[in-house]
């Protein structure tokens, strides 16, 4: 039984992950680099790595990601992703035991006192904070890709990424991957959202070590760069991307017939 449904998404949706890290005192100048590997969380196939430089409150951030959602609405399903942080916890990736309503899944609330709240939104251009975290015409999409981008980070940023309680994760699974009892659910962050949406994908945190001289190359600019088929991708979301912004997001999939 095929069931279509258009879903409203409210502009500020993901803003409920938003936790405030405790602050800390970057030190100017100091070099650090780290990185982390991103494993599959929710059975969503997603894998990738990341590394970050860090030079004082500059960071150049770089993605590869695989096996993500690919598709939607006959355009790439936009990937949120960002640098986490526990309040009060050791930073970790979430385990399938903290699925504490037993619909075979990890949710956003489930995940967020194993890797925190969100610090920093790796957008594509302009706003990085927590206010982008659905900025969805400003994250990468598609089932692969690459990112790079040079940008600020912000004080608690920088002490969660030196400190090692810095999580990356990527953020929405492809509907039809889910358990039946999970995949007819909406998001615990808004009713008129797709439990799907919301879902983390991939995680992993990032192990630090200080440096006596940044490695050469990295980014100049601050924009992210796709390559091979994510550059199609981008171009061709265009007009779903504008779409999901302006406040329709549309998924179809399909449901198990009892």
């Amino acid at each position: 039984m095929r069931k279509s449904m258009l879903l409203t998404v409210p502009t500020l949706a993901l803003g409920a992950l938003t936790m405030a890290a405790a602050p800390a005192a970057a030190h100017e100048g100091d070099m650090w680099s780290s990185q982390a590997t991103l494993n599959t969380l929710n059975n969503s196939g997603t894998t990738g790595d990341v590394m970050v430089d860090l030079h004082g409150a500059e960071a150049t951030v770089k993605m590869n990601v695989s096996g993500a959602a690919e598709t939607f609405m006959d355009g790439p399903f936009p990937h949120a992703q960002h640098i986490h942080s526990p309040e009060q916890a050791a930073a970790e990736c979430p385990p399938a035991s903290a699925d504490t309503d037993g619909d075979g899944v990890v949710n956003t609330p489930e995940g967020q006192p194993f890797y925190g709240g969100i610090l920093t939104s790796l957008t594509t251009e302009g706003d990085t904070s927590p206010d982008s975290a659905l900025a969805v015409e400003r994250f990468p999409g598609g089932g692969a890709y690459t990112y790079e981008r040079t940008m600020e980070l912000d004080a608690e940023t920088q002490a969660a990424v030196e400190d090692g309680t810095a999580v990356v994760v990527v953020h929405g699974v492809d509907p039809t991957l889910l358990p039946a009892a999970a995949a007819e659910k909406m998001s615990p962050l808004n009713p008129d959202l797709p439990l799907a949406a919301t879902l983390p994908a991939a995680c992993g945190v990032l192990t630090a070590a200080q440096m006596d001289a940044m490695p050469e190359g990295g980014a100049d600019t601050g924009v992210a760069q796709e390559t091979g088929s994510t550059t199609e991708a981008v171009a061709l979301g265009g007009g779903i991307l504008a779409a999901v912004a302006g406040g329709a997001w549309a998924l179809r999939r399909r449901a198990a017939r009892a």
